[in-house]
């Protein structure tokens, strides 16, 4: 029970590695609010999560839809002590001149504004308690970039230097910061990083993977979880690797 007492919100967490990561801090003893684009699939994840589950609906795009969370947020689990930004989307792989702008600017708010929404959000009161911890999900694309995934990718950069930057400002204040870097797993993403889903196309994917698999929501779930537990307490700031060895 690593996070008993504990309270945490995990945008995207109704589904993929966000559903895993919820499950993951319920079981270690944390009461959870599932926030989704999707509210009527975060509803149905917490009931199936059970009691110290709650749902939100929100767009982390959205100032107005980040404060209402804040506000629930408030309302229900009291204080703040993890969050997890794990929303994100991608455009389609194709030529970095042909994304259109409309694409762009998606992934540009959606993995990007929005972990500055949610830092203008709980970040005063994190720093007014002197505790909190923030877990930003990147991934391999910031650090190891494939062709055809440009703005992705580029996005992913944006996200481990952002870690870095609040960590360094954060710390004084209490405040952790970190990043894991997943490589593609079997989530509802997969099929948009691959342009379409063949067994050649996944074979071509794990040749890549010196583990020789995907990634799973349960690697990425342990991975939270330690990093957002009182025995990481002396890391921050990192960007941790779960990639079966992509990024050597």
């Amino acid at each position: 029970m690593r996070l008993q007492g504990k309270t945490a919100i995990v945008t995207g967490g109704a589904s993929g590695f966000g559903a895993g990561i919820a499950q993951k801090f319920l079981a270690e003893g944390a009461r959870v609010m599932i926030a989704d684009i999707n509210g009527d699939a975060a509803r149905d994840k917490a009931r199936q999560f059970g009691l110290n589950a709650t749902a939100q609906q929100v767009d982390v795009s959205d100032l107005a839809s980040v404060q209402a969370m804040a506000d629930a947020a408030l309302s229900t689990l009291g204080q703040l002590d993890i969050l997890v930004n794990n929303a994100g989307i991608t455009h389609l792989p194709k030529p970095l001149e042909e994304v259109s702008e409309d694409d762009f600017d998606h992934v540009f708010k959606v993995n990007m504004k929005s972990v500055y929404l949610t830092a203008r959000a709980f970040v005063p009161t994190m720093k007014a308690r002197g505790a909190g911890v923030i877990l930003n999900v990147a991934s391999t694309a910031g650090l190891s970039p494939r062709p055809n995934l440009n703005w992705y990718n580029a996005s992913k950069g944006w996200m481990i230097t952002a870690t870095k930057t609040m960590a360094v400002e954060l710390a004084p204040s209490g405040v952790r910061v970190n990043a894991i870097c997943p490589v593609a797993g079997e989530t509802p993403l997969l099929k948009s990083f691959m342009g379409e889903d063949t067994p050649e196309i996944r074979a071509k994917f794990l040749s890549t993977i010196p583990l020789g698999r995907f990634s799973t929501p349960e690697d990425m779930a342990n991975a939270a979880c330690f990093l957002c537990s009182d025995e990481a307490s002396m890391i921050t700031g990192t960007a941790l690797e779960v990639d079966g060895g992509r990024c050597i």
